[in-house]
């Protein structure tokens, strides 16, 4: 067997860091793709959840340990934080791997990779979905020059932002959602409920227990007046099983009862059926622009939290339907406007053939050709940045 032979034969290793869910799930779908690609001749070591351990991975320690939200949150464990950043950083180093990936978590996952590039350079880092350098921080596109070999974007807007700032190269691979668009379209009876009286109203408080507590009293006000005006309208909760208990107990006193349906699959019924929705700002602002289902988002958080956003995030970049389609056609109402008399009557708008709902759903109708990436998956196209890396420093070293 020649040199070149049994280099291209070789067992390489991956090792992937995701510390929440939704990067676990990216993880888990780039695991499959690249074992697509080498079979039997790779392997994999890291950090990650319940998608990432099906695909074979045995996780240093539970991500559940890192399950945090806020800069208070993050203040009172950070002895625990820290210690699980050295630890990972020295498993790493003793895993010698072909290439790191570090997915999401950039608080947690760059601390990683930093320690990593000083004490054996000769290992790539991949960075799996974009830190938020277009709306705050946006020096940290440049400093990820020193321990960043390859970025990996969810949003097409993305790899410009990185020209523009000065930082590692980047590009678009997609957004897991893209694979996930006929689940969120209505089927022609669906649309029918969609279209008829009353109106089905989505309420999201958000997917993690602070976020349910700091929106339920607004949202369940806005829905009370809502119903005080005489609007009529059926309004469906979509929860996931961990946090049934808290939503259940959360609107139980709302004057208005939503019908909660709990897990992924009741979540994009509803998704199917709705007419307009009220929504905590995040991810599902996308999952509901895809869904062709106007909305009014708002956002609350602790008040450290909100003081501290104010300084340093750039204003008109936090609803992210609003950033994939370039315009700012959803509206969102953060802390002291988030009660009901700024969002009843917003979403009462909506829930009429008003200018304001025709102008989302014209934004909407763009987002297919924004968001394209050909006839290739996501994790696919991501899967081949990470083979093209590993061997381009191989062919370095």
């Amino acid at each position: 067997m020649t040199a070149a032979g049994s280099q291209e034969d070789r067992v390489r290793t991956v090792y992937l860091i995701a510390t929440e869910e939704s990067g676990d799930r990216l993880g888990g779908a780039l695991m499959r793709e690249l074992r697509a690609r080498f079979g039997a001749r790779v392997r994999f070591a890291g950090i990650g959840g319940h998608s990432m351990a099906g695909e074979g991975l045995v996780s240093l320690f539970p991500i559940e340990e890192l399950s945090i939200i806020g800069f208070a949150a993050v203040v009172q464990r950070l002895p625990l934080i820290l210690k699980l950043i050295r630890r990972a950083a020295d498993a790493v180093l003793a895993a010698k791997p072909d290439i790191l990936v570090i997915i999401d978590s950039p608080d947690f996952t760059h601390r990683v990779a930093r320690r990593v590039r000083l004490r054996d350079p000769a290992i790539p880092i991949v960075d799996y979905v974009s830190p938020t350098v277009w709306a705050w921080r946006p020096g940290r596109a440049r400093a990820m020059l020193g321990y960043v070999d390859h970025v990996m974007a969810l949003l097409p807007f993305e790899p410009a932002e990185y020209r523009r700032l000065q930082g590692p190269p980047c590009s678009y691979v997609g957004h897991p959602l893209t694979e996930q668009f006929d689940s969120l379209r209505p089927s022609q009876t669906e649309q029918a409920r969609r279209d008829a009286q009353p109106p089905v109203l989505l309420v999201l408080p958000g997917s993690r227990r602070s976020e349910v507590r700091h929106h339920a009293a607004a949202f369940g006000d806005s829905l009370a007046k809502l119903r005080r005006d005489g609007v009529a309208f059926e309004a469906v909760l979509p929860t996931t099983p961990h946090l049934e208990a808290l939503v259940r107990a959360a609107v139980a006193s709302w004057e208005v009862q939503p019908r909660i349906v709990v897990g992924e699959q009741e979540k994009r019924a509803a998704f199917r059926i709705a007419h307009a929705a009220l929504a905590k700002s995040g991810t599902v602002t996308l999952e509901l622009a895809i869904a062709g289902v106007p909305m009014v988002t708002a956002y609350r958080a602790g008040s450290l939290e909100i003081w501290i956003a104010r300084r340093v995030v750039r204003p008109g970049t936090v609803i992210l339907a609003n950033l994939v389609i370039g315009d700012d056609v959803v509206p969102e109402f953060i802390q002291e406007d988030c009660v009901a008399d700024r969002l009843a009557p917003a979403v009462r708008d909506l829930l009429g053939d008003t200018p304001a709902r025709r102008r989302q759903l014209a934004g909407f109708a763009r987002i297919d050709a924004i968001l394209s990436t050909g006839d290739q998956t996501p994790s696919g196209r991501a899967a081949d940045i990470v083979a093209d890396v590993m061997q381009r420093r191989r062919s370095i070293g």
